[in-house]
């Protein structure tokens, strides 16, 4: 199976060719449905033989090279069409393929009726293949050819409903604000790109690791690449300062923000620091960076999520806040447990926006949290399995979500600071309280909708993808069960991801020996914290029902600043968009454009009008003069001929 995985790449491929070209001809939306689904499920299929077939073998043997032709070869660039199949790559390999399969089923019966069915699906297998490049590739120019697809399928995906109205704008904005803030992260990436061949002679990821392990390069020098593809991450994965495109992506249809803005794409950067790890454990300093980075945008996103009413709103901010938790994992050097939390968010995230999908479904399309109220009994499926996912979310145990969060916070404390502890711990604390307002005013309390809402269970296509995700939210953490709770065996998936990262680990400085009884200290009082965030959040929402507008009035710069998310898109427009809009117009067009090249264009054009209307004076039209100038012709041609002899 392991010869097979180009098959995962090339299925979505030909599925996407399929539907692209044959999909509007195809009456039938079952069959756009289940060929556009099944190219994920035999790329999950084979992707689940691989894992095993690794599994089996002695783990120096665990890294295969997947050669299929070469693309570059120029000067010293040598660049293959080439995939990686590892342990690391598997992990995102079986997220990508299974969660997505599961998004495709839910797709079907979600966008049944849409216009656009054929080319949703279309877009959909587009993007798994440009994941997938992105996953597997072995060499950094393939790893960027799908980093930039799935930008491109994003804003395909964002706008995809383009003659929608999304809040003040428009869907096609929304799309073209991921579009544009992701260039800037990639432009980052480009450079990074560029120094790794400057300073290693290659872009392959075989050759350049290895000599990062092993050659004497300047730390600076690391500084400089860590640096420069962090802010490539930061774009990708919506971190401060480029995770403004990620709320205003919820503009697309709820599917895409279950499978690009939750559970894969946001992800990539991610992925990319896990993969470049002995880069980054050799620059020190940015690692702090990326901590300090992703703490404070786990914290940040968390407080504007507590006060937003639109329920893909919230999801939307409660991603870049984990997508912080997992950067502050990269930082402290706990890239299993990072990965460990790209898996588990992937299924209670995806859960999460799934059940929102059903919600926003029954409710013809209402998303605004304040107009729901009491859908537990009228949507038991959706709000069980949506109650798992906030359960996981929250970092109660069982849930898986409980296990990859501890992970982190525990490495946090053991190889960062209890800065870091803290600041994640009051976090953990927000997501609990933020997520349970979601579901009891969701769910609980008293119906706050009109009489034309007639609010139903969605169609079993829609509901079985929820079981599915409930149980893997309910069980999924249990292969990363701390070591001291597993015994001599230790914690399985960081064992699984060990020899990926052991050049980086060797590198890293460990700050002290910590003790179990700390750890099950810390993890205590987290757990309890969360929990008390769920009945007070009880308390608020379902009992002192007043308590909440009271407190935005007590409250009212704090409430103003957290429902504006303090202004930064407005500060962004002031500082930076507005300034472009501005220079464009008065400078670029008015002037450069206008007056310069138009003018210069204008002007050679009347010039030349001007003298050819002088010139057309001469066509008199009588034949008599015109026969004089020839003979005065004659007469001038001659008198110089004789001249010149």
């Amino acid at each position: 199976m392991i010869q097979l995985m180009y098959l995962t790449v090339l299925l979505p491929l030909l599925g996407f060719l399929f539907n692209g070209l044959f999909g509007s001809k195809i009456k039938n939306e079952k069959v756009i449905g289940i060929i556009g689904s099944s190219t994920i499920g035999i790329s999950f299929l084979i992707t689940v033989g691989a894992f095993f077939q690794t599994l089996a073998l002695p783990v120096e043997q665990r890294q295969t090279i997947i050669n299929l032709f070469s693309w570059l070869n120029v000067g010293g660039l040598n660049i293959h069409i080439a995939y990686q199949i590892d342990q690391l790559s598997l992990v995102m390999a079986l997220v990508v393929t299974g969660v997505g399969f599961i998004i495709h089923v839910y797709s079907i019966g979600y966008m049944h009726g849409d216009k656009g069915f054929w080319r949703f699906f279309a877009y959909l297998n587009l993007f798994i293949f440009a994941m997938m490049n992105l996953i597997l590739s072995d060499n950094f120019v393939l790893l960027f050819l799908g980093w930039e697809g799935v930008g491109l399928c994003s804003y395909l995906l964002i706008g995809f409903w383009y003659d929608r109205k999304f809040e003040k704008s428009t869907t096609s904005d929304a799309a073209k604000k991921a579009f544009i803030v992701n260039r800037i992260g990639d432009f980052g990436f480009l450079l990074g790109m560029f120094l790794i061949y400057l300073t290693f002679g290659s872009l392959n990821f075989g050759d350049v690791f290895s000599r990062a392990a092993s050659v004497n390069i300047p730390t600076s020098t690391f500084n400089l690449i860590a640096l420069f593809l962090f802010i490539g991450a930061t774009g990708k994965s919506a971190q401060i300062p480029l995770y403004v495109w990620l709320p205003d992506a919820m503009a697309g249809p709820t599917p895409v923000s279950a499978l690009i803005h939750a559970a894969t794409m946001v992800t990539a950067g991610v992925y990319m620091v896990a993969r470049c790890s002995i880069i980054f454990a050799s620059a020190p300093e940015i690692m702090t960076v990326v901590a300090i980075i992703g703490v404070l945008t786990a914290f940040f996103a968390a407080t504007i999520g507590l006060v937003q009413n639109d329920i893909k709103k919230v999801l939307a901010y409660s991603t870049i806040s984990q997508l912080g938790y997992m950067f502050l994992a990269m930082g402290v050097g706990a890239f299993s447990a990072g990965i460990f939390h790209v898996m588990t968010h992937a299924f209670f995230k995806a859960l999460l926006f799934l059940g929102a999908g059903s919600v926003i479904h029954a409710m013809h399309d209402e998303q605004n949290i304040q107009n729901y109220g009491g859908l537990k009994k009228y949507m038991p499926k959706t709000f069980l399995t949506f109650l798992v996912a906030a359960l996981a979310i929250s970092g109660i145990p069982p849930f898986s979500g409980f296990f990859s969060k501890d992970d982190i916070l525990w490495f946090s404390y053991a190889n960062g600071n209890f800065v870091y502890w803290l600041i994640g711990a009051i976090t953990a604390l927000l997501t609990a309280f933020y997520m349970f307002r979601l579901v009891y005013l969701t769910f609980y309390g008293k119906e706050r909708f009109g009489h034309d809402k007639h609010p139903h269970e969605s169609p079993s296509v829609m509901t079985i993808p929820l079981i599915v995700l409930g149980i893997l939210s309910a069980i999924g953490g249990f292969i990363g069960i701390p070591a001291i709770f597993s015994g001599e065996g230790g914690n399985k998936f960081e064992n699984w991801l060990e020899p990926i990262f052991s050049n980086a680990q060797a590198k890293l400085v460990i700050y002290g020996t910590h003790s179990h009884f700390e750890e099950i200290i810390l993890m205590l009082v987290t757990v309890v914290g969360a929990i008390a965030s769920i009945f007070y959040a009880r308390y608020l929402y379902l009992q002192k029902t007043e308590l909440p507008l009271q407190f935005s009035k007590k409250f009212k710069g704090i409430y103003t600043a957290l429902w504006n998310k303090y202004f930064v898109d407005e500060i962004y427009d002031a500082a930076v968009v507005n300034p472009i809009k501005l220079g464009s117009e008065k400078i670029l067009w008015n002037i450069a454009d206008n007056k310069i090249i138009d003018g210069l264009v204008n002007g050679t054009a009347s010039a030349i009008g001007f003298m050819s209307s002088k010139i057309r004076k001469v066509q008199t039209g009588v034949a008599q003069i015109y026969a004089v100038v020839m003979i005065l012709g004659i007469a001038a041609a001659l008198f110089w001929l004789i001249l010149s002899l």
